[in-house]
């Protein structure tokens, strides 16, 4: 039996690279004591493997798996990074472990970097540069950085790809999934944590981070965003010195974020309003723009004295589009009030609660986490720890939370940290509090008001317009038999209320319609009594129907806070 025979499981036993990378792969994680997740694979030299076992029994499994990631290179490590970045997937102690991953690569030979810089912008260094660094700014698992100065004087940060890790990272996602299969079959709670989907979502992640292109364009996006913002600088990118592979932008000098409060800094820096701009900027990200940094960790960002702070590396971005912003406003204010009802409401509209769920125990377990906080002073509440809970409430309802949301959660609590770092008073809800009031004015400022008037009376034109359709095809269904009805006995004590109401929401919309329409039809025709050539029945009309469209607009608004 050849040596291929133990990864037949894994769908390319006639692939020799992956055969290989899958033993290594193996063999790191028996080194390390993880063996148990291969037990299911049937790979049968698992026992001769465990023979060559460290003695790392005293690590916990958490430590264990953060240095089998870190022996096992590039896609490995930018896979523990993503997971740490998801809480959603793992327990609290393997997040922080994995928050340690260092990147233990080698930089690139001068040579190398040459080669790389010159084959993507197909001209020689001393053509593109009037001078070029030869040691690194910075060496990550996937790229390196350099500084150089651009023949027009400018001082340039060049980053590098490595070559051909396109090629090895896309080896081991293929043997990623076939692994994340197996474990999931494994699993008794793989309908939980998804090992697939986690793979799945690395996968999706990680090709993001190896297109430089996709930063390139995030840059110029919170450039766009903060361009009347004083405080935040974003390097600007230069668009002819940029691939796919390689990525070149303005050089910004500044000192870690977490630094500044060393003593060497203390004259020259102000954590408190560094900590206040850091959290305004990423709430305007999230609430206001709905395109956010969602890696927002001290190494990215700079700071330059006395306060103006340094976007860098936004491989890693969040979006929420605006009804999304809208709900999220809505939950935090239902926080603030102790209303579990609309908070479950919230969940609901975000697609994270499914009828499946048990909304009666879920409004409990809401409610005990909100009182739990109700009364505290802000400054004592633990942003993350308050979405940790809040993460094993929604486990516990086997409820997914979208990643955007995640990541979203994520960057708040990497802010709030930030800010507890440099400044022990930071208060985070207090600054979160007058981003949901703008929401809420605007919401019901007099443009949002008639944009949200002109889509209840656009959907309610387009129900007059399909309804005799929608009759016809009823009316087919039951000529030919086809109509079925499905009755589930929930929550029928509110059925009758529910019916009565939308059928009054759909007379009163009807109603409203012919007005317009009538009253249209008269306008049209001048139909008199006349003032300046203007039917006054018609002005009558589309009063009556103004009048009535706001009060079914007031019904509406009125018995979704009821909810």
């Amino acid at each position: 039996m050849n040596d291929s025979y133990p990864y037949r499981n894994f769908g390319f036993r006639n692939n020799l690279d992956k055969v290989k990378r899958s033993r290594q792969i193996i063999s790191v994680f028996v080194k390390f004591g993880l063996d148990y997740l291969f037990e299911a694979s049937r790979v049968n030299f698992l026992s001769k493997l465990r023979k060559r076992r460290k003695g790392y029994h005293k690590l916990s499994t958490a430590e264990r798996l953060r240095l089998a990631f870190e022996e096992l290179g590039p896609t490995f490590i930018k896979f523990g990074q993503i997971l740490s970045t998801r809480p959603d997937f793992l327990p609290a102690e393997y997040i922080r472990e994995l928050e340690k991953l260092q990147d233990q690569v080698l930089p690139m030979e001068t040579p190398l970097v040459r080669q790389c810089i010159e084959k993507e912008l197909k001209h020689t260094l001393e053509e593109l540069f009037l001078d070029f660094d030869q040691s690194p700014v910075a060496s990550a698992s996937l790229s390196q950085v350099h500084k150089a100065v651009l023949q027009n004087g400018d001082t340039v940060a060049l980053k590098i790809q490595r070559p051909d890790i396109h090629k090895t990272i896309e080896t081991d996602l293929s043997i990623l999934e076939s692994f994340a299969e197996i474990l999931e079959k494994r699993l008794r709670n793989s309908s939980l944590y998804h090992p697939t989907a986690i793979v799945a979502e690395l996968k999706k992640t990680i090709r993001k981070e190896l297109d430089f292109m996709n930063e390139a364009h995030n840059f110029e996006k919170f450039r766009k965003n903060f361009k009347n913002v004083d405080y935040i600088q974003v390097p600007k990118v230069y668009w002819q010195f940029t691939t796919e592979k390689l990525l070149t932008m303005e050089f910004i000098e500044g000192v870690k974020i977490t630094e500044i409060t060393q003593e060497k800094y203390q004259h020259r820096y102000e954590p408190k309003k560094v900590a206040d701009r850091a959290a305004k900027a990423l709430l305007k990200q999230i609430l206001i723009d709905g395109f956010f940094h969602a890696d927002p960790h001290p190494g990215n960002l700079f700071i330059q004295p006395p306060a103006t702070i340094v976007m860098l590396d936004v491989g890693m971005t969040g979006h929420l589009d605006e009804e999304s912003i809208i709900t999220i406003a809505r939950i935090l204010r239902a926080v603030n009030e102790k209303d579990s009802n609309h908070v479950i409401k919230g969940l609901q509209e975000l697609g994270i609660v499914v009828k499946e769920t048990d909304k009666r125990q879920l409004r409990h377990d809401l409610t005990e986490l909100i009182e739990m906080y109700a009364d505290r002073p802000f400054r004592t509440i633990s942003l993350n720890r308050m979405n940790q809970q809040l993460l094993e409430i929604m486990a516990r309802h086997d409820m997914a939370l979208p990643s955007n949301l995640v990541m979203m959660l994520r960057a708040m609590s990497i802010a709030e940290s930030i800010g507890q770092q440099l400044e022990p008073d930071f208060d985070m809800f207090a600054i979160v509090e007058p981003f949901v009031k703008r929401i809420y004015l605007k919401l019901y400022s007099p443009k949002s008001f008639r944009k949200r008037s002109m889509n209840v009376m656009d959907e309610s034109i387009e129900l007059i317009e399909h309804f005799p359709q929608n009759i016809s095809d009823l009316l087919g269904k039951l000529k030919e038999g086809q109509f079925e009805i499905k009755l589930e006995h929930q929550n029928l004590e509110n059925l009758q209320d529910e019916m009565k109401s939308s059928s009054n929401r759909i007379s009163a919309s009807l109603i409203i319609a012919a007005l317009i329409v009538g009253s249209s039809l008269i306008l049209q025709q001048r139909i008199g009594p006349l003032i300046s050539d203007i039917s006054i029945l018609g002005v009558i009309g589309y009063l009556l129907a103004g009048i009535m469209g706001l009060g079914l607009l007031l019904t509406i608004f009125k018995t979704r806070r009821k909810k």
